[in-house]
């Protein structure tokens, strides 16, 4: 995809729902940059004319001249506009709605759950257990469907035996499981939830994966020298 102008990410060093644009990015091969507006420039003009929510990411395409916010819709437009080989995608009529199906549980069931479990276990000064305890067992059970799933159908991925879109969506929450869960319980996951941990090993080890957290690091290092 040379011949593509480069897209813009709106970024930041540390939370998963812009590393979950770049992955797809670094996939389709797309090419990219990242710009890491502050947390008060993203509360204001010029960035909450892009994202009038006022979060990250949001992407800007010169090749069609879109704006977009929101990380699931920006992947659903990335696949859509530029995955002409359907490398993350199916195009078959069940497999399609199916993955449709696993996009919506990541961004309503697991980003807001494992969201709500980082906030309350690990950054919020007040330590509240029952909600440590409420999302610890949420978090636990969106893998535990997950774990499921790949059991019955002795699948490696999701949707079938090709990664796809849906499944690169879950990476970045899964990422911070270590932080969120802390060491019993990802021992628990990795005893318990066998296939659903060996799924995420094997997304964990995409170079496109590894490439855009190495980046994240090269950012943080970068940021702590100033």
């Amino acid at each position: 995809m040379s011949s593509l102008k480069t897209i813009k990410l709106y970024n930041h060093g540390g939370g998963p729902n812009p590393p979950k644009v770049a992955i797809i990015l670094e996939e389709l091969g797309i090419p990219y940059e990242s710009t890491y507006p502050g947390p008060s420039a993203i509360k204001q003009e010029p960035y909450i004319s892009l994202n009038p929510n006022g979060r990250l990411p949001a992407i800007e395409d010169p090749n069609t001249g879109l704006v977009l916010w929101e990380s699931g819709a920006i992947v659903q437009y990335l696949v859509e506009q530029y995955d002409k080989d359907a490398k993350l995608r199916y195009t078959t009529f069940a497999e399609k709605w199916q993955q449709e199906a696993w996009k919506i549980f990541q961004v309503s069931g697991q980003g807001p759950y494992f969201g709500q479990l980082m906030w309350f276990k690990v950054f919020r000064s007040e330590k509240l257990p029952s909600a440590v305890d409420r999302y610890t067992n949420e978090a636990k059970r969106v893998l535990g469907v997950i774990d499921a799933h790949l059991k019955k159908t002795n699948k490696p991925y999701l949707v079938g035996d090709k990664v796809c879109f849906a499944d690169l969506m879950f990476v970045t929450w899964d990422h911070v499981l270590p932080f969120a869960l802390g060491e019993d319980d990802m021992k628990d996951f990795e005893t318990n939830m066998p296939h659903a941990f060996a799924w995420w090993q094997k997304l964990e080890g995409r170079e496109s994966v590894k490439k855009v957290y190495a980046d994240v690091e090269k950012h943080k290092a970068a940021g702590a020298k100033h």
